[in-house]
């Protein structure tokens, strides 16, 4: 009778219409809700003002809980105990290239996330000091 390709690519058409609108409304939505959310829960009056898992999320959403540091130390024991243990598949073909492999790997794996750490520490300090000069500052004002 008749064939369906047809009534298949109207129904694929249609789907990738339907894909397109979801994601302009989805972008429409996500930058409403993300001013919304900026302006009406993260702003600074709500500072100290939650607390529980509504604390948190304000903490996690307006940064002041860093969880890259925690992240960077898994990973580099991820990359360090990789690098050692597949330095072994070379220990057959050439001990040289093993033992290679083995400290240049680990030392140079330390040293990147040993720098990335220092980025961190350095923002943390800075955000310390800012605090600390922020409180001087105010007991000043008041004497």
């Amino acid at each position: 009778m008749y064939s369906s390709s047809y009534s298949r690519s109207l129904a694929s058409s249609s789907s990738a219409v339907n894909s397109s609108i979801w994601i302009i409304v989805s972008l429409v939505l996500a930058v409403v809700g993300g001013i919304l959310i900026y302006f009406l829960f993260l702003s600074k009056k709500n500072e100290g003002k939650f607390k529980g898992f509504v604390g948190w999320l304000y903490d996690f959403l307006s940064f002041k809980k860093m969880f890259m540091e925690t992240l960077l130390k898994i990973t580099y024991l991820i990359f360090a105990l990789y690098i050692t243990l597949s330095s072994f598949a070379f220990i057959g073909t050439n001990f040289l290239v093993f033992l290679a492999y083995l400290i240049i790997g680990n030392v140079v794996v330390r040293i990147i996330y040993e720098f990335s750490l220092l980025l961190l520490v350095i923002c943390r300090n800075t955000t310390d000091i800012n605090k600390k000069l922020s409180k001087k500052d105010k007991e000043d004002k008041k004497a």
